[in-house]
Formats: structure tokens, C-alpha cells, sequence
């Protein structure tokens, strides 16, 4: 299959991201980082999680975060939710899609949300029958699609069986997470394919993590097979909170560069990402350098 001519990335930084941020970062900081990553022709922003304090507390400002956007025309700004109480918090906050997410890995989904994979599908279908009713576009996650930091290997057959469930509930697009960053082109082209008999190739997105340094070489590997659109982080933040060892995403200014390199269309501005990724650094290197000083204050005191 030849590759696509247009790729769509989108971007988690704002969420996936900073989800992991030990210090809270202040909430207009991360409005200017989504509003540069939209400046920069990013199209799809993921930017933020409806998510539990107590579990997240970096997500903490959600709806301060959805009510203070500079939406501009063109650019989605899709959410995370966990559930209904997350689904409703929302479309209070004024969300116009969200994101709902599954593990492949049994272990994974005890470990992530305290529930069986099973439990965790059937938690979501009253959310995706009121987004439906409600105009609100779902995607669909799947994570662990190519190892577990808990059970080591996931069965394909696992991810095809997950993925299908959530694009039958009616995710328009389910993205393929291999959350702990352990898979190889080989491996991801297999998966991909084997997911991609069930779901159109054109409904299927790829989401690396770059433990390995492998996160290039699986996008390529699934570029070859169709897949147009990719998950990214800038400057390569991020990472599982509840996946031990894992490190960021992949950073979108190298699949950028990437895809520049190959002909590929993005419609996204290198030059100006890779200063939003700059400016969010800044501010992560900002928060620990304030948090040493308090430290170092109340030493001295």
C-alpha cells in the first residue's frame, strides 16, 4: 500500500503530556503552550483529562483549562474522560469530543483503573450512547497494544478484541498505544495489520512511546501499511503514570521532521513547534526551579 500523502497528528502534550508533572503547572502557562502548539497548524489538540485530583492532580484545572481556550477555527480540542462523572464534568466545561480508553492488558487495566478490561468496556457504553445523543465525537483508545510493564506480552487477538468493542460502541477512531515504548516494526506492522481486518485502516491511529528510540521506526513501519494519523508529544514529554520505566512519547517535532522528509504533508510549522515545545520546557524547568528554592527557603528558615 503506498504511504499517505497527508498525515494528521495529534498532539497529547497538554494532557499525556504534563499528566505525569509531579508540581501543578500553572493553568494559563498550559493555555499558552495548547494555544502555540495551534499557532504552530496543529489541528487536533488533546487538551486535558477529566480525570480524578486525587488519581491526576496535574489535570486538576480541566475545566479552567476548556473555559479559557482561544479556539480557533479548524482545531479540535478533544478531553479524556474515565467514565460518566467524567463525560458529564465535560460537557459542562463546554467539550465538543472526547477520548475514552481500554487496555489490552488485563494486568494493565487492574493496575490503571481498577477494573477488568471487561468492566472498563461496559463503563463506557453509557458514555458513548450520551455522546452520541449529545453531538459529541468519541475516539477511542487501546493501550499496552504491544507489551505490558505487568503480563510482558499482549496477545494480538487481545487488541483486535478491545479495539473492535470501542469502534463498535462508535469511537470514529481508535488509536493503538504501545504505552511502555517495547515494540519493534515488526511487531507494530503486525499488530496494525491484524487490527486493521476488523477496523478500515482509515479509522486506526498510532500511538509510540519511545523507551527503545524505536518510536520513528514503528511510524514507518505503519506508514507503509496506511496508517495516517499519529498521537505525539512535544519536545517528547510524557509518559503512563502507572507504567513503570516508561519514557515520553514521541516527540512531534522529530515525526515532523520525519514526515517532512518524505514528502508527507502536516500542515504543521516546524520552526514554531519546536518553540512551543521550547516555551512548555521553560516552564517545567521554571516550576522545578521554584520548587528547589522553596525547599532550599524552608531549610534556612
Amino acid at each position: 500500500m503506498p504511504m499517505p500523502q497527508r498525515v494528521k497528528i495529534v498532539e497529547v502534550g497538554p494532557r499525556d503530556g504534563l499528566q505525569n508533572e509531579k508540581t501543578p503547572i500553572p493553568t494559563a502557562a498550559k493555555l499558552a503552550f495548547i494555544d502555540q502548539l495551534a499557532d504552530a497548524g496543529l489541528q487536533v489538540i488533546e487538551a486535558t483529562a477529566f480525570v480524578s485530583p486525587k488519581w491526576v492532580p496535574q489535570m486538576a484545572d480541566h475545566s479552567e483549562i476548556m473555559q479559557g481556550l482561544q479556539r480557533r477555527p479548524g482545531v479540535r480540542y478533544p478531553v479524556l474522560v474515565p467514565n460518566m462523572q467524567g463525560y458529564l464534568a465535560a460537557k459542562a466545561a463546554g467539550t465538543d469530543e472526547i477520548a475514552v480508553f481500554a487496555a489490552a492488558s488485563e494486568a494493565f487495566s487492574q493496575k490503571n483503573i481498577n477494573c477488568s478490561i471487561a468492566e472498563s468496556l461496559a463503563r463506557f457504553e453509557p458514555v458513548l450512547a450520551a455522546a452520541k445523543a449529545d453531538g459529541i465525537a468519541v475516539r477511542g483508545y487501546v493501550s499496552c497494544v504491544l507489551g505490558c510493564p505487568y503480563q510482558g506480552e499482549v496477545p494480538v487477538t487481545d487488541v483486535v478484541r478491545v479495539a473492535k468493542a470501542l469502534h463498535d460502541m462508535g469511537c470514529y477512531e481508535i488509536s493503538l498505544g504501545d504505552t511502555i515504548g517495547v515494540g519493534t516494526p515488526a511487531k507494530a506492522r503486525a499488530m496494525v495489520t491484524a487490527v486493521a481486518e476488523v477496523i478500515p485502516v482509515s479509522q486506526l491511529a498510532a500511538h509510540f512511546h519511545d523507551t527503545w528510540g524505536q518510536a520513528l521506526a514503528n511510524i514507518y513501519a505503519v506508514l507503509e501499511l496506511g496508517v495516517a494519523t499519529f498521537d505525539s508529544s512535544a519536545a517528547g514529554l510524557g509518559g503512563c503514570p502507572y507504567a513503570k520505566g516508561a519514557s515520553g512519547n514521541v516527540a512531534t517535532e522529530d515525526v515532523v521532521y520525519l514526515l517532512n522528509g518524505l514528502g508527507i504533508e502536516t500542515g504543521v510549522d516546524l520552526e514554531k513547534l519546536a518553540a512551543a515545545g521550547r516555551f512548555i520546557s521553560g516552564q517545567l524547568g521554571k516550576v522545578a526551579a521554584s520548587k528547589a528554592a522553596a525547599a532550599l527557603a524552608a531549610r534556612l528558615a
